[in-house]
């Protein structure tokens, strides 16, 4: 099970990097654009993702999962008017969500929390998030297609490109490793 959170780990800093690269694609103004007044902007989807982490992954083990300060409402308005304030709201939800699982134990896993006075198995609240976040994630990233259009940087196999993606997969040694162990890397190698 110890190998449960580890994969978990590395499955949200994936969906962490697919945001943090599509925010260093786009310009401020682009954060913030929406298509419709029902359509969300990055920036509220942004918001809103911090708000669920900070509620969620705060006092994970012994408070509700729905903190009583939280406002998911307000999460909806645009109350924000840079990006360093979408990028720190941004990294200090990221944050505590990590704090929060890299301190659980196997044992931890069975264990019930609440969301919304909802019992969930830790497990379950876990893979409850992880489908939750790249949810909202695709649609920032979708936003950002729409945004860039030809000028937008792939950050999976590009259109056109699975033929020679695959040959070069099946050229390699079969091995066992975690699907974003390639996309993690290559992080790594790219930051100063």
């Amino acid at each position: 099970m110890d190998n449960f959170l580890a994969t978990c780990i590395k499955q949200f800093k994936y969906y962490k990097s697919l945001g943090d690269k599509t925010f260093t694609q786009l310009s401020t103004e682009q954060l913030f654009w929406h298509p419709n007044d029902s359509s969300n902007s990055i920036a509220l989807i942004v918001k809103h993702l911090g708000g669920n982490m900070l509620s969620r992954w705060a006092d994970f083990l012994s408070t509700d999962g729905e903190k009583e300060n939280r406002n998911r409402d307000q999460e909806f308005e645009n109350t924000w008017t840079d990006r360093d304030e979408l990028i720190t709201y941004w990294n200090a939800g990221w944050a505590c969500l990590f704090q929060a699982i890299e301190s659980l134990g196997e044992e931890d896993l069975a264990k019930i929390i609440y969301i919304r006075n909802q019992g969930h198995t830790v497990m379950e609240a876990i893979l409850r998030q992880l489908a939750h976040y790249p949810y909202h994630i695709g649609q920032i990233l979708y936003i950002g297609k729409i945004c860039l259009v030809d000028k937008w940087s792939s950050l999976s196999i590009p259109k056109g490109h699975s033929l020679s993606y695959n040959e070069e997969k099946f050229r390699q040694k079969k091995q066992q490793q975690h699907f974003t162990s390639e996309f993690l890397q290559e992080d790594r190698n790219t930051t100063p």
